[in-house]
């Protein structure tokens, strides 16, 4: 189940968001009744939660907040049930940093999405090999859902 609440006072492609997370956690083989909570936040909120749970000050893209730890199961094992988390976006950062990131505003959040479901399921990007996995990862869950989305509208 994923619930997605756009509390940040922007226009935000709910559906689209909705629709890539549950893509990305069939491509991770999450189990599908998990439960995520999506939420979009204005950049005072964002800021907020970023000096309280980070301590560190300013508003950021994207903050996560896991519950259960779940992982991504390996090959032959089954999903685990349970509740991913949170993961809490501001779409107004996110739309100013996408062309430094040569991406649209959407698709900086899509990108942050993923970078925030990834933190989730227990990877981080402190050390060099595990941002190299983590970044890879996304890399590869963006561009099969680009590969996707587009085959969609060519039918």
């Amino acid at each position: 189940m994923i619930d997605i609440n756009n509390e940040s006072g922007v226009q935000a492609d709910e559906q689209g968001l909705v629709g890539l997370a549950r893509f990305a956690m069939d491509r991770l083989r999450i189990h599908p009744e998990a439960e995520l909570s999506i939420l979009l936040v204005d950049e005072a909120t964002m800021e907020s939660y970023h000096e309280k749970f980070m301590g560190l000050p300013g508003p950021t893209d994207v903050l996560s907040f896991p519950m259960d730890e779940l992982r991504a199961p390996a090959d032959g094992e089954e999903p685990p049930e349970g509740i991913l988390g949170d993961i809490v976006l501001c779409p107004t950062v996110t739309a100013r940093q996408a062309a430094e990131n040569g991406r649209t505003p959407d698709g900086e959040a899509e990108y942050l999405l993923i970078h925030g479901l990834l933190h989730l399921l227990g990877h981080d990007h402190a050390e060099p090999e595990e941002k190299r996995v983590m970044f890879g990862l996304n890399d590869e869950i963006i561009s099969a859902w680009e590969l996707a989305r587009g085959q969609a509208t060519a039918r």
